[in-house]
């Protein structure tokens, strides 16, 4: 008589099962208090009397989206630790049915506390919004620059060549071109004809697309005179070429100007706010000396030095941005995402230096910042208009207009104050503080689409359809979404999304040189361009399917990739279509679609998953578990260390990985990570294919049980990917990390249903990432996803 049979016997109760029970349906009392006796007896000693967990068993409290039949699969599978037998068939899943009911269940969990509340929380500007709004919040009351001499965009420069005479260094021009990049050695020649070689000057002017927010390096390489002017009002003007750096303009970036001959570098840092583009004006000249080159270079975050050129550079004229220094603390990432949910002194410091730099910039921009005109308080009343995301009371317009053009300071005070005074309200630091259940007003919709999309404030174009009571009907509104989502700031936040769901900034792909000599700095930020042009690829293509970006056996590879990853030839004619990013010499290689299934075999992640000097299918496990089949895992009962030197070296991979977690407690989770981590073991630690491993030919074969206890059979990459585009488990894990990432709340906030109906709703629509991204758009503006809505306005 097993556990269970003994506790009914205690009990002296007689079991039956009800027909037709459903997978959320309420237990019969009878079953009810002998599986809660059960569960009492043989469960709570792991997972707590109320489900809380233990320290040292199970310590994380019931969390999950199994059904129940799910739910009693894993029991009879693999509870109670150690001895899985004593709970099985209608046991186990009676003991699933009071599990689900008291513990687990969005409901349940809900009651105790341990789930989302059901309602939309009330968040402050992360880090990353705050700095994008006071950006952009500057940005609509910036002057527009002059145009460019050539259409835009082109890629590359303007470039002005002009002969020198003594000090003046631009007596005449010669020439205006494009210069794609600025990367030239002129010897002792001429750099065009009709130009003396003796003495000239040349001017870049254009502007620089961030791809991605963080720190760029850039770098000068010249034995001439040059400087760099980057992100400053007036780098467009004709102007002379001052012998002092400063000028109308400010200092330059990197400042080179004084030259000796002889080859030198100099290099400045800057911190950038991805999918916006900055002003940029290079100077050089050469005054006899015996040769001239100048060489342009830049660091973007994650990559490596090379020539700055290509689509980075356009001949666009652009207006600084604003980009404030203020240091943010990291934001709340409790949840599993970002979110603006914690409130600090040092958060609030940074918010008052935000603040601060903002008004110092616009006190010093006052002059030239269009509104001007119509005198202090007005400007400053649609200042705080615009920073609110919403149109200011009679009162509010009242107090800032007196604020600003009453100040007994003068006219640049009372602009300074009205400034700190609408950047530290709460109508401008928090998203959402509308009351529950309040019809959302069209320019809370127009903010709500540019923070979901943007992580930003309206654009004039949504303002002013807020204004004019446009965003009244879905049509609007979806019209609007996909205005916006053209614009390189969406494009911007969602390479930031696959960056979180990839985990590509989460690990250091450095390797043992001595076992991979090629594998050097140049190389990673090769790879980490490749899967980034093979996202935009997918997600941008017309199709945007999810399922290719499981599936896909093709790679962008450059040549010196194409030296370490050489399984296969270029396709001819295969090259990415229009819609497509351009990546330099990178081009669509396809490969035996065995050996390649899109991001599971990029070889960025598998060099990430892997030890620095072998592979983990521990780590690529997990990360397959949780991220690509969509299920959680609880924390190891004992943090075992994989140590290499403790194994006969004659053992695979796979045998030391099996040997490790052999052991029953480690199983219960390790049934789950390791035949999906042994998929992967064809693949060495900088993610080349090979064929053997110790001289002994690789086995990645394996059974995964999935999670409604099916035993799936697995060979290879593939079949974990074939097995992840048909299960809802993982579709639903991908929804769930999209919704969150854009919206920065839980689906469950708006519904409980909200995150299954989108999940119906993405697989009906042939898994279109793109028309997911606009649905979630629509559910942040307060829209339900039925075919009632067509005609109705914002919930």
């Amino acid at each position: 008589m097993n556990r269970y049979q003994q506790v009914r016997h205690k009990l002296g109760l007689v079991a039956f099962v009800v027909a037709g029970w459903g997978s959320c349906g309420v237990v019969p009392r009878a079953a009810a208090s002998t599986a809660a006796a059960v569960y009492q007896e043989t469960c709570a000693a792991c997972h707590g009397a109320d489900g809380q967990g233990v320290a040292g068993a199970y310590e994380a409290a019931f969390d999950g989206e199994l059904s129940v039949d799910q739910l009693a699969s894993l029991i009879e599978r693999t509870m109670p630790d150690g001895s899985p037998e004593d709970c099985v068939g209608d046991e186990a899943r009676e003991v699933a049915e009071y599990v689900y009911r008291q513990f687990y269940s969005i409901e349940a969990r809900r009651r105790r506390g341990l789930a989302p509340s059901g309602r939309v929380e009330v968040l402050r500007l992360t880090a990353g919004q705050h700095r994008n709004v006071v950006a952009d919040l500057i940005g609509q009351f910036t002057t527009p620059p002059p145009e460019s001499p050539f259409p835009w965009p082109s890629r590359g420069l303007v470039a002005s060549y002009f002969q020198s005479d003594g000090m003046n260094k631009a007596t005449e021009r010669t020439l205006t071109r494009i210069d794609e990049q600025v990367d030239f050695d002129f010897q002792a020649g001429a750099p065009v004809d009709g130009i003396a070689a003796e003495q000239f000057s040349i001017v870049w002017r254009g502007s620089l697309q961030a791809p991605c927010t963080g720190a760029y390096e850039f770098r000068l390489r010249t034995q001439n005179g040059a400087r760099l002017y980057f992100n400053k009002e007036g780098l467009y003007d004709e102007r002379i070429l001052r012998d002092d750096s400063s000028g109308s303009v400010g200092d330059p970036l990197v400042d080179a100007w004084v030259g000796s001959g002889a080859l030198r570098e100099s290099s400045a840092r800057v911190f950038l706010l991805g999918g916006r583009s900055y002003p940029l004006r290079l100077e050089f000249f050469k005054y006899m000396d015996a040769t001239a080159s100048i060489c342009l270079e830049w660091k973007p975050p994650h990559g490596a030095w090379s020539v700055l050129g290509g689509d980075d550079l356009t001949t666009g004229f652009v207006s600084k941005t604003f980009v404030t220094e203020a240091p943010f603390p990291a934001d709340d990432r409790s949840a599993g995402y970002e979110r603006g949910s914690t409130v600090s002194g040092e958060w609030l410091d940074a918010a008052t230096a935000a603040a601060l730099d903002a008004a110092d910039e616009i006190a010093e921009r006052f002059p030239r910042l269009t509104g001007i005109d119509k005198g202090a308080g007005e400007f400053a009343a649609r200042l705080a208009a615009t920073a609110f995301r919403r149109p200011l009371s009679g009162d509010e317009r009242r107090r800032f207009m007196e604020l600003a053009s009453g100040d007994p300071g003068g006219r640049d005070a009372g602009v300074r104050r009205a400034v700190l005074m609408a950047l530290m309200s709460p109508s401008f630091l928090y998203t959402e503080l509308t009351s529950d259940g309040a019809p959302a007003t069209q320019h809370g919709v127009a903010s709500r689409l540019a923070l979901a999309l943007w992580d930003s404030l309206p654009d004039e174009p949504l303002r002013a359809a807020a204004d004019q009571g446009l965003l009244e009907t879905r049509e609007q509104i979806e019209a609007q979404v996909q205005r916006m989502l053209a614009d390189p700031r969406a494009h911007a936040k969602v390479r930031e999304f696959f960056a979180q769901w990839l985990e590509l900034d989460e690990r250091d792909l450095s390797k043992d040189r001595t076992l991979f000599p090629e594998f050097d700095e140049a190389v990673i930020a090769d790879l980490r361009r490749s899967v980034e042009l093979f996202v935009e690829h997918v997600v941008w293509s017309d199709a945007s399917d999810y399922r290719e970006l499981l599936l896909a056996d093709y790679l962008f590879l450059n040549s010196r990739l194409r030296r370490l990853y050489d399984r296969a030839e270029v396709v001819a004619g295969d090259e990415p279509d229009a819609s497509a990013a351009s990546g330099g010499d990178f081009e669509l290689v396809r490969f035996d679609p065995d050996q390649q299934s899109g991001v599971l075999t990029h070889p960025y992640l598998l060099s990430a998953l892997a030890y620095h000097n072998n592979t983990s299918p521990i780590h690529r496990g997990v990360f397959l578990t949780r991220n690509i089949v969509g299920r959680q895992l609880r924390p190891p009962p004992v943090a075992v260390a994989f140590r290499e030197s403790e194994f006969d070296p004659h053992l695979t991979m796979r045998e030391k990985v099996t040997r490790l977690t052999s052991d029953s407690a480690c199983m219960a989770c390790h049934s789950v990570i390791n035949p999906l981590g042994f998929s992967l073991e064809h693949f060495d630690a900088v993610g080349r294919w090979r064929e053997s491993e110790n001289d002994r030919a690789i086995d990645a074969r394996s059974t995964y049980p999935a999670d409604d206890g099916v035993a799936v059979e697995i060979a290879n990459a593939r079949d974990v990917a074939r097995y992840a585009v048909q299960s809802d488990s993982a579709h639903r894990s991908f929804v769930r990390r999209l919704f969150r990432h854009m919206v920065k709340q839980d689906p469950t906030a708006y519904s409980p249903e909200l995150l299954e109906t989108l999940r119906r709703e993405f697989a009906a629509d042939e898994f279109n990432i793109r028309n997911l991204i606009v649905k979630v758009a629509l559910v942040s503006a307060r829209f339900e996803l039925t075919p009632s809505d067509q005609e109705g306005s914002p919930q």
